[in-house]
């Protein structure tokens, strides 16, 4: 028996008795799960900021730049109403960083004002995206530790582990995670709410408040997150509900009212954050619209005006609905339409998403559904991705999964609850299925925006299922400049790009093959393969006499003719 050790009566400085092998043999077993957790972040850390750094301005974020800067150096609200502006001071962060020439005076749409700071202030626009894009990739490395506790608090450590696993490998949120965008932000505000509620079933006091500020993030990032507003209100109610009802001496009037509520705490903080967000940007919020707000009628009219938002989130949401008419093309499994297609999420998703995560996926579904310990988190984890999946597939734009990108997130802490199965051989598979989805990213590395699974023949195939965000959405000009510098020195170049870079910049001298005669287009033809999924008239008469003869990371083709 192990001798008392009794404190002396003179004082002295506290000492601890030496670890006991039991606690060493403790501490030995602890350590592996954080220096792993640290493993899978740096990884991601490590294929983001290695992707940013080589890729160039996509199509959306000069015009998140440039209005990030705006905010930071004028402090008012001029361009891209259509999205809040917290995931623009995010951006802005990092731009302030930099510290960029900003020229106050210029004036023009929100898309020439971000190639204005860019490339015509005497900025390095390299420099200057990477400073972006940055806190952008902080954030989503932050996301992957929600991830981690969401799913650990339902499965455990090895179910947990899995679902960190899944999200850092996964294609999508790398891809967008690196740029200076606002779909994974978004998407990771809306999961830490629906993980905050889960925890607010112990502690409604502390969690319910900042699920609302959660919420609010997402709300002041994008206006897509609506839909989500009453779902997770609900589920505030169910949680403050279940925490509620072990109270002795109370009635279910009482618990009724607490979870009424916790709903509209959650409401109230999600409203009131959207206020500080605007008042960050300008605290007289000033609001006059450099561009046409379309006037919106009927039912959508109403949910306008009756939302307790600031006039220019307002006018956002407005612009956002009149976008919603514009004719729009969309592109899918090689066919050219007008419009849009009910199903051209769950299409695209099967093609973007590695296979062995697909299969999880459902797997996970299937699990937090049946398994009778993890039905009451379905709400949590299932609920707000399937009303943001809905309404988005009612959306007129097909044009990328990163309308859906927060399936990602949700679903990895679902396929993490599958090895609440106590079954060696569902181990064994999940291990598998884990192993081979990391296996595919690592060898997509660093093509993530045009990634598609095996079945569909990879990143150099993606072109021929789907177009712009899902595979060329204007990243790849600095590296086609360096192609055409290798291999084309001194031949004439003919260029259709589709992005917001400018091509003379990185020296690329080309013209544009659509303003002259077919029969004077000679030489290296070079098209983005959104433009060449769209093409019609006199590109597709171009492209169909071209030899294909080299591939720039898999979104622009060279073409000899």
């Amino acid at each position: 028996m192990r001798d008392l050790w009794i404190a002396p009566a003179v004082p002295r400085p506290l000492s601890l008795p030496p670890p006991t092998p039991a606690a060493t043999r403790q501490s030995g077993r602890r350590w592996p799960l954080p220096l792993l957790v640290a493993v899978l972040l740096a990884q991601m850390a490590f294929a983001m900021v290695t992707t940013a750094v080589r890729q160039t301005p996509t199509i959306d974020e000069p015009v998140y730049v440039g209005a990030a800067a705006e905010y930071t150096h004028e402090h008012r609200l001029r361009h891209n109403p259509e999205h809040p502006p917290l995931g623009k001071l995010v951006i802005g962060a990092g731009v302030a960083l930099a510290d960029p020439r900003v020229d106050s005076s210029f004036t023009g749409d929100q898309g020439a004002v971000g190639r204005h700071l860019l490339y015509e202030t005497g900025n390095d626009p390299w420099r200057l995206m990477l400073w972006a894009r940055l806190p952008v990739i902080a954030l989503t490395l932050l996301f992957g530790l929600v991830v981690f506790a969401f799913a650990r608090e339902l499965a455990g450590k090895a179910g947990a582990l899995a679902a960190l696993v899944l999200y850092c490998f996964c294609p999508d949120v790398i891809a967008h995670g690196s740029l200076a965008t606002l779909d994974v932000p978004t998407a990771g505000f809306v999961l830490t709410s629906a993980w905050l509620l889960w925890r607010a079933r112990r502690g409604p006091r502390l969690y319910v408040p900042l699920a609302g500020v959660a919420l609010g993030a997402a709300l002041a990032t994008k206006m897509s997150t609506l839909p989500a507003v009453p779902v997770l209100m609900a589920v505030a109610a169910v949680s403050v509900w279940h925490a509620s009802a072990g109270g002795r001496g109370r009635d279910a009037g009482q618990v009724l009212v607490r979870a009424v509520a916790g709903a509209g705490v959650v409401a109230l903080a999600a409203v009131a954050v959207v206020w500080v967000t605007y008042l960050m940007v300008d605290p007289r919020l000033r609001w006059s619209p450099e561009q046409h707000v379309p006037t919106v009628r009927g039912l959508r009219g109403l949910l306008v005006e009756a939302l307790p938002f600031p006039e220019a989130y307002r006018d956002g949401m407005r612009i956002q609905f009149g976008l919603e008419h514009r004719p729009w093309q969309g592109f899918l499994l090689g066919r050219l339409y007008s419009g849009s297609l009910w199903y051209y999420l769950p299409a695209a998703l099967l093609v973007k998403t590695p296979l062995g995560m697909l299969a999880l996926w459902v797997a996970g579904t299937v699990v937090v559904v049946a398994v009778r310990r993890l039905r009451p988190a379905a709400p949590h984890v299932l609920a707000a991705p399937v009303v943001l999946l809905a309404a988005a597939m009612q959306g007129a734009r097909d044009l990328g999964t990163r309308y859906a990108v927060f399936l990602p997130l949700f679903l990895a802490v679902a396929a993490g609850c599958v090895l609440v199965v106590r079954r060696w051989w569902v181990s064994v598979v999940v291990g598998s299925l884990v192993a081979f989805v990391a296996v595919g990213s690592l060898r997509a590395y660093p093509y993530y925006l045009p990634y598609s699974n095996e079945a569909f023949g990879g990143p150099g195939r993606t072109r021929e299922f789907l177009h712009d965000s899902n595979v060329d959405w204007g990243q790849d000009l600095g590296r086609l400049a360096e192609r055409l510098r290798e291999r084309y020195p001194g031949e004439r170049v003919w260029l259709v790009y589709k992005g917001s870079g400018v091509p003379s910049f990185y020296g690329i001298r080309a013209r544009d093959p659509r303003r002259v005669p077919v029969g004077d287009v000679r030489g290296v033809l070079v098209v983005s393969d959104s433009a060449a999924a769209k093409a019609t008239g006199r590109l597709a008469e171009l492209i169909g006499g071209s030899r294909p003869v080299d591939d720039v990371g898999h979104s622009i083709t060279i073409y000899r003719r």
